[in-house]
């Protein structure tokens, strides 16, 4: 405060603008209250009156450094999703655009989205790029698969949990909602989630507030709920199996992905990109697919959509000592089975 060259707090200001801004702390031995609500309102870490109290500023160090090792891991994460969102091909076919469109407008709206198709028809990407598309792309991408995890942990996976709320919980854990806080969390394979959880879950997304086990008061939270389900969830509402006001809640925006045989057009395409990527990290110089093996995928009904093509294209290159992926080189399913 009162330099010869300027204040302080007026140096944080100009930094504001700018498109990577480092921490501040500011130490000043005048200090008023005024200038630390300006200081904090321009975004300072931290305000301390001298004498220095060490001990403090050293924990408050520690913040900072915490904070940064996780923005930097943010932004690694966010250029390597962005990457991987800009190399999948889309296609052109008419259920792929409007699928684009709908995910764009749920995107730019920052609604809950649900996804729906077969598995391998692209669930897990369409809902990275709709991050990439929407407000909370400077935010976290959080994703959780219900089915992948055990009923018996799937509670403290999503809200969290208290040191002792179950036998094992020795401190506290921050569930996925927690983690996800500004940005979007993705729950893959939603119809995997127990009744129970699903009222737990609607609360979250309507108040915006969940409980982490064993806490005693809730806590809050601002997210994007992206689902994705591949099964037929008005078919389980029927049934019991899940509720009808989540899943209205959840599909405020609905898209279905269509299979890869309804859009047989995108194959050549499809391949070309995974053959350029599967040159890239096995070091291989493969141009293309002969018009035979072309005509032997495009006869194939593809059962296992575009995560089947890219798992045949891997193998077939491995097994390819030609300038082109032929016949021989593809699974025996394709060649000699056809799927109509």
């Amino acid at each position: 405060i009162n330099l010869p060259d300027g204040q302080g707090p007026d140096l944080l200001q100009e930094t504001l603008s700018m498109p990577w801004r480092p921490f501040f702390i500011l130490i000043t031995s005048e200090p008023h209250w005024e200038v630390a609500v300006t200081a904090m309102k321009n975004k300072a870490i931290d305000f301390l009156a001298k004498p220095v109290d060490f001990p403090r500023l050293d924990g408050i160090l520690k913040t900072a450094l915490d904070s940064l090792t996780m923005q930097r891991e943010i932004e690694l994460y966010r250029t390597k999703q962005l990457a991987e969102v800009k190399s999948f091909y889309w296609g052109n076919s008419r259920a792929m655009k409007l699928a684009l469109e709908l995910a764009h407008r749920g995107a730019e709206r920052d609604t809950q989205i649900l996804i729906v198709g077969e598995n391998g028809t692209g669930k897990t990407m369409l809902a990275k790029a709709i991050h990439q598309m929407g407000p909370r792309k400077d935010k976290m991408f959080v994703h959780l698969n219900s089915a992948s995890v055990a009923l018996s942990t799937l509670e403290s996976e999503l809200f969290g949990h208290e040191p002792g709320a179950f036998t094992d919980a020795k401190k506290r854990q921050r569930g996925k909602l927690e983690v996800a806080d500004g940005g979007v969390l993705f729950l893959d394979e939603i119809s995997a989630m127990p009744l129970e959880m699903q009222a737990a879950l609607l609360t979250a997304i309507e108040d915006n507030v969940f409980w982490r086990m064993g806490a005693e008061s809730p806590s809050k939270t601002d997210v994007q709920v992206i689902a994705a389900s591949n099964r037929n969830l008005p078919l389980m509402i029927d049934e019991g199996a899940f509720r009808q006001d989540l899943y209205f809640r959840l599909k405020v925006i609905e898209i279905r992905l269509p299979t890869l045989a309804e859009r047989k057009d995108d194959i050549l395409v499809l391949a070309t990109k995974f053959i350029e990527t599967f040159n890239k990290t096995l070091g291989m110089n493969v141009k293309g697919v002969t018009p035979q093996a072309l005509e032997a995928m495009m006869d194939y009904g593809w059962p296992g959509n575009i995560r089947e093509l890219r798992n045949a294209i891997e193998r077939a290159m491995i097994l390819c000592d030609d300038p082109e992926i032929d016949l021989p080189h593809l699974p025996m399913e394709i060649t000699s089975s056809p799927i109509s």
